[in-house]
């Protein structure tokens, strides 16, 4: 079951002026549409921040609410109401999005929780991403491959012993993307039952598993480039 946020900022509603908590879609006292929650993308569905959610209630959420906001229910209304549920939809819609797919999840709560880097280091490093260190001497190799491979195919040809090797390495690295996503799902245990240190060690844990996994990613997108996949 979805676990229900119990504290938020008091506000008033513009309908019926009973306070309410400011993390709301609707109006718990007249039902009436509220403008677009000031909180994050977990208070949109009444969560608490965690990483493992139940997915099926969180989409049955969504779709409740989608049915809910939807225009046609605000065709004779107020025109402050017919665009706040444009951009309630619009609030919903990023924060499902977010949150049902794991990778986007555990990168949203680290950034949260000021763990993640920000967005703009982030792009930087993306740019010239570093390789992990055990894996330098298996990089080099494979980038001496994909040069040669596509010096290849300038010239006509292409070997298929080298794409033979090219397509090991691939499945070796995304064989590696999976241990990473195995090892970011025991963090979330940690982080969801943990105390502050737990939390504090597990988000440095996962921050370097994010970091480890685009890099793998990259590499498994340039092969799958290279052999035409």
């Amino acid at each position: 079951m979805l676990k229900v946020l119990d504290s938020a900022v008091p506000v008033a509603c513009w309908s019926c002026a009973i306070g309410h908590n400011d993390d709301t879609l609707f109006c718990p006292h007249c039902s009436k549409i509220q403008p677009p929650p000031g909180g994050d993308y977990y208070s949109v569905f009444g969560l608490q921040p965690r990483l493992n959610l139940d997915l099926p209630a969180l989409e049955r959420e969504y779709h409740r609410l989608s049915r809910r906001l939807h225009p046609d229910h605000f065709a004779r209304s107020l025109e402050n109401e017919k665009q706040w549920s444009l951009a309630d939809t619009a609030l919903l819609n990023d924060a499902y999005r977010t949150l049902k797919d794991p990778l986007r999840r555990t990168e949203y709560l680290l950034k949260l929780e000021g763990a993640e880097k920000s967005a703009d280091r982030e792009s930087e490093e993306r740019k010239s991403p570093r390789a992990p260190d055990d894996l330098l001497e298996e990089v080099f190799d494979l980038n001496m491959q994909i040069e040669e491979m596509r010096q290849n195919r300038k010239l006509g040809g292409a070997s298929s012993e080298l794409q033979a090797s090219l397509t090991e390495a691939k499945e070796k690295f995304e064989g590696l993307l999976g241990a990473v996503d195995k090892d970011l799902r025991a963090e979330w245990q940690v982080w969801d039952k943990g105390g502050e240190v737990e939390r504090q060690a597990a988000q440095k844990r996962m921050a370097a598993l994010l970091d480890r996994r685009r890099y793998l990613s990259n590499l498994v997108r340039e092969v799958n480039e290279t052999l035409g996949d």
